[in-house]
């Protein structure tokens, strides 16, 4: 159920914002959340509204044990709700500018270390190959894995990639990032390496980059799946998603001394704060190694 002001504002993050249908699911999740708490199946006059029910409605949502995620991913949508209000239909204000939200805990990415990356990228050439596979599943795999620490990729940018996507002389990857925004990120010569003979093996020349045993383009589905047969066969000793193996990227970057804007433009972070979180991963790291080396670290 939507009005005729909530209707346009999804119409414009779709068509104008190119927001992810996750994202435009979870915007609509929101706004109807507001009003099923303001009026049920009255429509609220957005306009009109003051901060008194949102600050009402903030509070039954921390009283009903909700995390704080997710009341912030609430009130995100809500304050680019009004936001469009503001520039585009020429409310005076929003009511929501000024509320206090509940702060989340920042935690750490995990990060693999080096070890633990060489033996997961080793795993798909090593193990013996899954029964009724193509015979270039194991190929695949392998430049999934290696594009995936090489490159700091997305899931969702991973299974968009075509064969053009790849410029083999320059060794560079064009990617199509979050609203629609390209950038070039540089490829490991191991990582070029297992493309071609992926693309060698299973004898692509152009479309998709990673298929499925079907030969259309791979699901995230399966790229989940794959990670974790291979992790479940590792000694890797938690579980893995490939958005690990970003965070892996970017911290292993930094660790090495690249300089935080590379990382973030390699990464294709909107927000530099976005990418500060791992030289918070990075000094850690670093802590430790000296608590365990420094003979007087204890003291």
């Amino acid at each position: 159920m939507s009005d005729s002001l909530t209707a346009d504002f999804l119409r414009f993050l779709e068509t104008e914002k190119n927001c992810s249908p996750r994202t435009l699911a979870n915007y609509r999740l929101a706004l109807d959340a507001f009003r099923r708490f303001s009026g049920g199946d009255t429509e609220p006059d957005w306009t009109r509204l003051e901060a008194e029910p949102f600050r009402a409605w903030l509070f039954e949502m921390m009283k009903s044990g909700l995390s704080r995620a997710t009341v912030r991913l609430r009130f995100s949508a809500i304050r680019s709700f009004y936001k469009y209000l503001v520039h585009r239909r020429g409310l005076a204000s929003s009511p929501v500018a000024a509320l206090q939200l509940p702060k989340v805990p920042r935690k750490l990415p995990v990060v693999l270390n080096a070890a633990q990356i060489d033996e997961l990228l080793g795993l798909p050439l090593a193990l013996p190959p899954a029964r009724n596979s193509p015979p270039w599943a194991p190929v695949r795999d392998a430049a999934i894995l290696e594009l995936f620490y090489s490159c700091g990729l997305r899931v969702s940018e991973l299974r968009s990639l075509d064969v053009d996507s790849i410029d083999f002389l320059a060794e560079t990857l064009r990617v199509m990032g979050k609203g629609a925004k390209e950038r070039l990120v540089p490829i490991g010569t191991p990582a070029l390496e297992a493309v071609r003979r992926y693309l060698r093996e299973a004898t692509i020349a152009s479309g998709p980059l990673f298929l499925s045993k079907r030969r259309g383009r791979i699901t995230q589905q399966s790229i989940d799946l794959l990670l974790r047969k291979y992790v479940a066969k590792s000694s890797i000793p938690f579980s893995i998603s490939p958005h690990k193996l970003r965070h892996s990227f970017a911290t292993h970057l930094l660790d090495a001394g690249a300089d935080l804007r590379s990382v973030q433009a390699m990464l294709g972070h909107a927000s530099l704060s976005t990418t500060q979180i791992y030289t918070h991963v990075t000094k850690e790291r670093l802590r430790q190694a000296y608590n365990q080396a420094h003979p007087r670290a204890g003291e």
